[in-house]
């Protein structure tokens, strides 16, 4: 089947790839791609390069057509600066091939791009995201691009023309091509001849070596990069690759890489939607430069993967969106499980399914699911109560829920937990009074002691909807309503006037998760000694 019904973004971006394929390479696999950059930690705002194409390959691969998702590891890339919290002294190596740096102190891996490529490798293994990599640092020490490296060089005029409208300085004797220098391995080189007939190229650099190279047997250098990205395009076929914002600029890699695939490489641009960036709540744009930076693995710690990847099948390429580490996480998943629910009852819009749909499988088959998916915000406040005590999360889930087993509810469970030993502030998490606050206690009027005695009273009736309509009703019985009345500003004031009341009594504060979870957690016994029933 070529086209789809569906009418999520996804489907439609198939349904193009699969008309311009059939164009371009007739019988050939289609190429999607995309590329990262392991200078550093790979932050959770690069993982929409990869979702991208991914999701758009998954879908062709969902209808029987062969698909391949190229992402390229540009380990060949210079390492830059160092970043936050490493040795100062790793300095010394900027100007590198990644690949050329060591690892940082105490990896196990072989070098810099390995050490930080090792985490995002494992956090898309998980995401379910089926992918081929090429390691660039591979393809140019092997000669893979020596052709498209020397027709480089002989166009050099023209690369130039299209380049130096839009560069803020003129550069005399434009050369695509930058030498790693033999003695130091940086690319603090510059080129001072080249022969076009001999293909020998001359080159001097910061460190005093210099020396003359036949580039037609040179493979320690690499194309700079708005060279270096449609060369790509063009070698590999690739019909689908999305590019960030910041490419859509006039003079940007994109932009240019458009004419000089064409004029130069004799291939075609592919078809490239601009996607917008993805946040952090409450953090700045991201820069993995800089360190740091929540990355994917992070992200993963604290949500399930469906759910990580469903934030970006839902939304449109264009459309930002933030990745929330803070107490909107709660919230989040209450809209997947609502989600769930629609799914379930074949409630659900097209473009909701569909989306649903890429966020629990792949064309490959499922991801793995919580058996048991008790709600995150659930979840959460029983594992602040108990800290995350096996036995007693066990027991408050269990009368919450009717789970019998605990591996049941992970792994949601488990990051749940995580989320609240690592995002939740101290000043935040909860801590049942181990005794009763005598001194609040005997300041209480009339009306406040009252209103403790019919919680008392009521506590017998143990279940979370009968606990949720206890904590609401008192006030109303208070105030001589029927318990099902509707609430009035006056109600809704002394509603919260009597659960500060509470959290004060029982944790200290005034406010905590929600009541009755809460005073599940807690026991009915030990409610009424807190609050001196």
């Amino acid at each position: 089947m070529a086209e789809s019904g569906e009418t999520d973004w996804v489907s439609r971006f198939a349904d193009e790839v699969i008309s311009e394929a059939r164009r371009r390479a007739p019988g050939k696999p289609i190429v999607c791609a995309s590329g990262l950059s392991p200078s550093g930690p790979i932050h959770l705002g690069n993982l929409r390069e990869v979702m991208t194409p991914h999701l758009v390959a998954d879908e062709i691969r969902r209808r029987g057509i062969d698909c391949v998702h190229l992402l390229s590891w540009d380990d060949y890339d210079r390492f830059r600066r160092v970043p936050a919290g490493v040795d100062p002294s790793w300095a010394e190596h900027i100007g590198k091939p990644l690949t050329s740096v060591p690892a940082p102190a105490g990896s196990k891996h072989s070098n810099w791009a390995e050490h930080f490529k090792a985490p995002m490798i494992a956090a898309l293994k998980e995401l379910g995201v089926e992918y081929h990599g090429i390691s660039q640092t591979a393809q140019y020490t092997m000669g893979v691009y020596r052709e498209q490296i020397l027709l480089a060089v002989r166009r050099r005029a023209d690369i130039d023309a299209v380049l130096s409208p839009h560069r803020s300085q003129q550069v005399a004797g434009f050369f695509p091509y930058k030498p790693y220098c033999d003695l130091c391995e940086r690319d603090l080189t510059r080129v001072t001849a080249y022969d076009d007939e001999s293909t020998e190229l001359a080159y001097v650099c910061e460190c005093g070596f210099g020396e003359t190279v036949r580039l037609a047997g040179h493979d320690h250098g690499k194309l700079v990069w708005k060279v270096d990205w449609p060369m790509r395009w063009a070698h590999e076929g690739v019909i689908f690759e999305p590019a960030g914002v910041d490419h859509h600029s006039p003079g940007s890699a994109w932009l240019a890489g458009g004419r000089i695939v064409s004029e130069v490489f004799g291939g075609r641009q592919p078809i490239g939607p601009m996607y917008a960036f993805v946040g952090i709540t409450g953090m700045a744009k991201m820069s993995s430069s800089k360190g740091d930076v929540p990355t994917p693995a992070d992200a993963l710690e604290i949500m399930e993967a469906p759910v990580l990847r469903w934030l970006f099948a839902r939304r449109k390429p264009a459309q930002s969106f933030k990745i929330s580490f803070d107490q909107e996480i709660q919230r989040l998943y209450d809209e997947w499980d609502a989600l769930g629910r629609k799914v379930t009852e074949g409630q659900a819009q097209p473009a909701e399914l569909a989306a649903y749909n890429r966020a629990v499988g792949t064309a490959a088959g499922p991801l793995p699911v919580t058996p048991h998916p008790i709600p995150y915000r659930t979840l959460a406040s029983v594992v602040d109560i108990t800290t995350g005590h096996a036995e007693q999360t066990l027991r408050i889930l269990h009368d919450l829920d009717g789970l019998t087993d605990l591996d049941a509810a992970r792994p949601r469970l488990d990051r749940a937990q995580r989320w609240v030993d690592e995002h939740v502030p101290a000043g935040q998490r909860t801590r049942v009074r181990e005794r009763p606050d005598t001194e609040l206690l005997d300041s209480l009027g009339p009306g406040e002691r009252d209103a403790l005695r019919l919680l008392a009273d009521g506590l017998d009736d143990w279940s979370l909807d009968n606990l949720t309509a206890l904590v609401y009703g008192v006030p109303k019985a208070q105030a001589g309503l029927a318990p099902d009345a509707q609430p009035t500003p006056e109600l809704k004031v002394a509603q919260r006037a009597f659960f500060a009341l509470l959290y004060r009594l029982l944790v200290g504060r005034d406010t905590g998760p929600r009541l009755p979870t809460l005073l599940m957690a807690v026991g009915a016994d030990r409610v009424r000694k807190l609050v001196g029933a």
